[in-house]
């Protein structure tokens, strides 16, 4: 058996067990780093947006007249969609993963979707028609500025 690492100094594997720098780096583009902000934000806003939906399904806050179970079917199945995939778009979003931007445009797209046809499930879309679309807009263009920076 090889005693060599019985004989090496102590100090020379603390660089090993060293934990994670998660500053941020001084040589990130510029873009980059605007477009991490801004996927942090939109992963705060999309917690919210999740964090609503479930009190409407748990029955307190923001819940309806009559409670969840007192809504149409199609109220009811939008609901739990959103607050599923807002919470999970968020965790995506906060770790800046292309999954998490992938299932955030996916609910930022439905949602458009569902005011757009289906305005008797919610009755708040001209917020969302509103700010949908500047979100999924904004993200782009960091997305592609950011994509340029990169060397190829």
């Amino acid at each position: 058996m090889n005693d060599t690492a019985a004989t090496e100094p102590v100090a020379s594997h603390v660089k090993e067990l060293a934990p994670v720098d998660a500053a941020p780096k001084k040589d990130a583009n510029i873009w980059t780093q605007r477009l991490e902000l801004f996927l942090r934000a939109m992963a705060i806003i999309s917690m919210l947006n999740g964090l609503r939906y479930w009190a409407q399904v748990c029955g307190f806050g923001f819940a309806p007249p009559g409670g969840f179970e007192a809504q149409p079917i199609a109220w009811q199945t939008a609901t739990v969609f959103f607050a599923v995939i807002d919470l999970v778009a968020t965790v995506g979003l906060w770790l800046a993963a292309p999954w998490g931007a992938v299932i955030w445009l996916t609910s930022a797209v439905s949602m458009i979707v569902a005011e757009a046809f289906f305005p008797q499930i919610y009755d708040s879309g001209i917020l969302v028609m509103l700010f949908e679309p500047v979100a999924i807009t904004a993200y782009l263009t960091l997305a592609v500025f950011a994509a340029r920076e990169q060397p190829q």
